[in-house]
């Protein structure tokens, strides 16, 4: 099937590694061409020397207010053209309601939420018809997720400002989706695994629970992600579509 994305332009933010880079690879591989940003300037050339010519990286930070007129001006500078964007951030600090402080929360806020609003923002005021603007949430939009206070706070207000924009943005042909990944096996998830005092134990917990008895791969998030930024899915906007085996069982 071809999903259309050959030399279509995309920014993919948070793509130096996890499912940003996951995206971005897949984005690549079906002919994209690919703007990939993250904080860490040797990081993102890395990742985007892994991905080839039809990757650029940018250094940003995506609570930084200029991030998005820079990625968006660098997807045009380098490939002519801007089509879309995956915004894909770092999950904020783990702990609990009584434990996260005031400046972990503001912190989160600025990048994960602010920073998502103003990079799709950005991206509606230049996109024409046929772009998208797709958003890397979490299943914490439908139920909170033990020991991630500041993430299920967070994840749910964008996924409904994420819808209100598909509205928005709808008449001029312009999609807006996201994406709800769970237990995907990336460092992350692992780390979260490891909170719990035993890995492996809560790894094979988690794992019980899902229909299709594994953890996700990045490469299955990452084809997900390509297919619904492609003009395959030119009819798909305002979804939230769970990437979790089942877990949610389609509700």
């Amino acid at each position: 099937m071809d999903l259309g994305l050959k030399d279509r332009v995309y920014v993919v933010t948070g793509a130096s590694r996890g499912l940003g880079h996951a995206a971005a690879k897949a984005l690549v591989a079906e002919g994209a061409k690919v703007v990939l940003s993250a904080r860490d300037p040797e990081a993102v050339e890395d990742a985007a020397t892994e991905l080839g010519p039809a990757a650029v990286g940018v250094a940003a930070d995506n609570a930084d207010p200029q991030a998005a007129e820079t990625l968006i001006a660098a997807a045009r500078s380098n490939f002519g053209g801007f089509d879309g964007v995956l915004v894909s951030v770092g999950g904020p600090a783990p702990g609990w309601a009584a434990d996260n402080t005031d400046e972990q929360w503001r912190a989160a806020f600025d990048s994960v939420f602010m920073g998502a609003v103003r990079m799709a923002r950005a991206a509606a005021a230049s996109l024409t018809e046929g772009g998208v603007i797709g958003f890397v949430l979490s299943a914490s939009v439908h139920e909170p997720i033990a020991g991630l206070t500041i993430s299920n706070g967070l994840r749910p207000g964008l996924a409904g400002f994420a819808k209100s924009l598909a509205d928005e943005v709808g008449p001029r042909g312009i999609r807006v989706v996201g994406l709800l990944p769970s237990r995907i096996d990336t460092d992350r998830v692992r780390e979260l695994d490891a909170l719990s005092g035993d890995a492996s134990a809560a790894r094979a917990a988690n794992e019980s629970r899902i229909p299709l008895r594994r953890y996700g791969t990045p490469e299955e998030f990452g084809t997900t992600a390509a297919f619904l930024l492609s003009p395959a899915a030119s009819y798909l906007t305002g979804v939230m579509l769970p990437v979790d085996g089942g877990a949610r069982r389609g509700f």
